[in-house]
């Protein structure tokens, strides 16, 4: 086990010391494999509601390619954990089903949303907007992302570049959203908070430069900060990283927040912060966890970080937590079948999938997450399923309550996101296909009296009416589970489909559920 350590500034005019507009310098203090970074760049934004929305990129296609992590290979075994017999259907009750973003000139969508008290706010790769809760209708947008940081200055204005995360920070009632600038130099995580519950209000935004390409970003909400990973990238992978921003500050509209990050080696990527879903916190003083899989086992890290004295910031592990044997869906690449095509989609099966959650019931803490696995079938006409795991932690360390890989017959399920309401009751929406099934959405759920490792039998939320053809094999990144903080019951899924056969011409889907019983 390992632990770094943030020294503190050589002196106190270095640590209050202001970066000018867009210095083309790298804002970071590196000190003994960590850093605190200013941002160049702060303001507080013009009331959405009056800046013009950024120009369209109509009619340009564009394929991001997928950036394999490469990481140590031994992810195999069989998997003795395979759920495959239907359970009784699965108890919940459906909401609001209906379309979000469509943008389709870029591939793959990296479909991400979350629930406040009356808005559902959704981003694609490069378009957000926000939905009433009561009725699915627009409140707001499609915009380009960007539009959020329009008359901001810099690659956070001018670059809409996408793999964008929003989040509703229930403790603040604030919503938050981030954006990189990678397509010029510095590169950029571009974040911004509402200084309301208004999304249509004025935001407090930041440009955090980093030494190399950030890419896959995901943030989570924690009570001391908003904890965000990358994979970083020259040519090659250089490992992952991971940042905590200071939560108090932002939510404040102070605009001399930073961060505070820590850069890991090659062997590992692929992190997911934790995520805290509902209004139990964390005991007082709990870090940030921190979570990728290796060789049939998942890597925990623990982030304590200190801005007011940032040489008291540490980040200790990894400690291995061992897991039921499972070979990565598709060797991590590409597979997954559709209907009508011979034309395969990406897996994304080399990392864990959006999001690492954390529920505080009183009585326990879990964190539960899932990846896609192989579940039957040879190379050539694999089957795929979700494994998902709840781990149960005692003072702190983190043990597997249950596990299970969720894959009842021959079609393939993948592209998921897990969650818990404050119940118990666990859901997870994927994607699901195969050589007789275009792409479609489902979910499936357990109640905590259920069987341990076994999931009732699923829901569908849409059928596909097409498969994606020619040669694009791009699908997800990820999809979005989310909770509703009105009622803490109610989980909100949205990911990809496509309407017809074709490429370019994908939508999303948003719904939600309720599990019976939680009220």
């Amino acid at each position: 086990m390992k632990i770094v350590k943030v020294l503190g500034c050589f002196a106190a005019v270095l640590c209050l010391f202001a970066f000018p507009a867009f210095s083309q310098d790298n804002p970071e203090s590196v000190m003994h494999g960590a850093s605190v970074i200013h941002a160049i760049h702060s303001d507080i934004s013009p009331a959405l509601r009056d800046i013009p929305p950024a120009s369209n990129d109509a009619g340009v296609k564009r394929v991001v390619p997928n950036r394999p992590l490469n990481l140590p290979p031994g992810q195999q075994g069989r998997d003795t954990v395979v759920q495959a017999a239907q359970g009784p259907l699965v108890s919940a009750t459906a909401g609001l089903n209906f379309d979000g973003i469509a943008h389709g000139n870029y591939a793959p969508p990296d479909t991400n949303g979350d629930a406040g008290l009356t808005l559902y706010g959704q981003v694609v790769n490069v378009q957000i907007q926000w939905f009433n809760k009561s009725n699915g209708s627009s409140y707001y947008g499609p915009v380009n992302t960007s539009t959020l940081w329009s008359g901001f200055g810099g690659g956070c204005q001018t670059n809409n570049d996408g793999d964008a995360v929003i989040k509703y920070d229930k403790a603040a009632d604030k919503w938050v959203v981030t954006q990189f600038s990678v397509s010029t130099t510095p590169y950029l995580e571009c974040v911004a908070v509402s200084t309301t519950n208004d999304p249509k209000g004025t935001w407090a935004r930041y440009a955090f430069s980093q030494p190399n390409f950030n890419d896959y970003p995901k943030m989570s909400v924690w009570p001391d900060a908003y904890y965000i990973t990358y994979n970083m990238f020259t040519n090659t992978f250089q490992g992952g990283r991971v940042c905590a921003m200071d939560r108090t500050k932002m939510v404040a509209g102070d605009l001399s927040a930073t961060q505070v990050c820590f850069q890991l080696s090659t062997s590992y990527g692929g992190l997911l912060p934790a995520d805290l879903y509902g209004s139990t916190t964390p005991p007082a003083g709990t870090p940030n966890y921190v979570m990728n899989f290796g060789s049939n086992k998942l890597n925990l890290w623990k982030f304590h970080v200190d801005f007011a004295t940032p040489a008291n910031s540490t980040f200790t592990g990894p400690t291995a937590i061992t897991v039921a044997s499972f070979t990565s869906a598709c060797g991590g690449g590409t597979c997954i079948q559709q209907s009508g095509t011979n034309n395969k989609l990406d897996s994304l099966a080399d990392r864990l999938m959006n999001r690492l959650v954390y529920r505080n019931l009183g009585t326990s803490e879990s964190l539960l997450v899932n990846h896609s696995v192989k579940t039957g079938g040879s190379k050539r006409s694999e089957i795929d399923g979700v494994r998902w795991y709840e781990l149960r932690l005692t003072g702190g360390n983190a043990s597997v309550y249950q596990q299970g890989s969720f894959s009842p017959d021959s079609t393939s399920r993948w592209m998921g996101s897990i969650g818990m309401d404050k119940n118990g009751n666990i859901a997870i929406g994927y994607s699901a296909s195969s050589s007789a099934l275009k792409p479609s959405i489902r979910y499936t759920g357990r109640a905590p009296g259920d069987a341990l490792g076994t999931m009732q039998s699923e829901a569908t939320v849409i059928t596909g009416g097409g498969s994606q053809t020619g040669s694009l094999h791009r699908w997800g990144d990820y999809s979005s589970m989310s909770i509703d903080p009105s009622d803490d019951c109610t989980f909100w899924f949205t990911t990809e489909y496509i309407p017809s056969n074709g490429t370019f011409n994908w939508k999303t889907r948003i719904n939600s559920f309720k599990m019976n019983g939680c009220q």
